[in-house]
């Protein structure tokens, strides 16, 4: 509740004692973690090499999730579980040798994107504070 305060209205969390900037940068170390973990485990294991273009777009769908889970944790990880369905169908068909080519299938994840992105767009709404600085008033 504390980090959606201050992401929604961050005036507001401050005039009840929340510490905005220190909530914000710990939430932003948090999630510079979180993301260095997953950029280190997606290089190491799950390609095993590091070359150029090697996400093929997944920072995409990534940006999708959160739009599609409109900026609640509880939504981002449905919309998680949701797309990585999809590529986890994609590669299920092409194992058991669907009638459907291999190029068609592993293109579902991204349709999945954009039919869901065309859906949401004006539906979702970022938070209010999103992106500007926070100056506590004297």
């Amino acid at each position: 509740m504390r980090t959606r305060a201050v992401g929604e209205h961050p005036a507001a969390a401050d005039t009840v004692g929340v510490r905005v900037l220190g909530l914000r940068y710990g939430n932003m170390l948090l999630a510079g973690a979180v993301a260095g973990i997953g950029g280190a485990y997606f290089t190491l294991l799950a390609t095993t090499n590091f070359n150029k273009g090697m996400t093929a777009g997944l920072g995409f769908i990534a940006l999708a999730t959160m739009i599609f889970g409109r900026w609640h944790p509880v939504g981002v990880l449905l919309a998680a579980l949701f797309f990585g369905l999809s590529r986890a169908l994609a590669v299920y068909l092409t194992t058991i040798g669907s009638p459907i080519p291999g190029q068609f299938l592993n293109m579902l994840p991204y349709l999945a994107t954009i039919a869901v992105v065309a859906g949401v767009v004006g539906h979702a709404r970022p938070p209010a504070a999103d992106g500007q600085p926070y100056i506590k008033g004297g």
